[in-house]
């Protein structure tokens, strides 16, 4: 008996399978690669100084704040599987083409928060000089992030429909 069939049913992180959690990190990795294009082009202050800050690094640093942003995709992919995987409702409409690309605007909603309250309080913490006031919620900026944050976690509602989804 395989393991998908074997699992079905059950929840959590114990029987979430490799597949699953692989296909998060994927995602995660693909959406990290556009979302970090994006802002490469529109708010390169981001990658080169503002990341790399986070993790006490002098910028400009663009190689340490990519690499940080690619980690922080893998982990947030991985965390989406964790989360659709435990919630049955949000599991089978993951499993949906159409429900993989809501979830994945949904979480890219909801991912914003990182940069509106989380960022900025790291970075104060860090004594980045450069850090955003907390709540970040200066506009345009706060839409363009959510945009970009919705262009980093659709793929990681489609990597996940792909593994499990019902792809017929």
């Amino acid at each position: 008996m395989s393991t998908e069939t074997a699992t079905a049913g059950r929840t959590g992180i114990v029987n979430t399978t490799p597949k699953r959690l692989a296909a998060g990190a994927v995602g995660g990795f693909v959406g990290s690669l556009l979302m970090g294009a994006l802002m490469q082009t529109l708010n390169p202050g981001t990658l080169q100084m503002g990341i790399p800050a986070m993790y006490g690094f002098e910028g400009p640093a663009l190689g340490v704040g990519w690499a940080f942003h690619q980690w922080h995709g893998v982990v947030l992919g991985i965390v989406y599987v964790l989360g659709v995987e435990n919630i049955g409702s949000l599991r089978r409409t993951a499993r949906r083409l159409g429900g993989a690309v809501g979830l994945g605007v949904g979480y890219g909603v909801v991912t914003t928060a990182l940069p509106v309250f989380v960022m900025p309080l790291w970075l104060s913490t860090m004594g980045f000089a450069g850090a955003p006031p907390f709540p970040n919620l200066a506009i345009p900026g706060t839409l363009v992030n959510a945009a970009m944050h919705v262009v980093y976690a659709v793929p990681v509602g489609l990597t996940y429909y792909a593994a499990t989804g019902d792809t017929t």
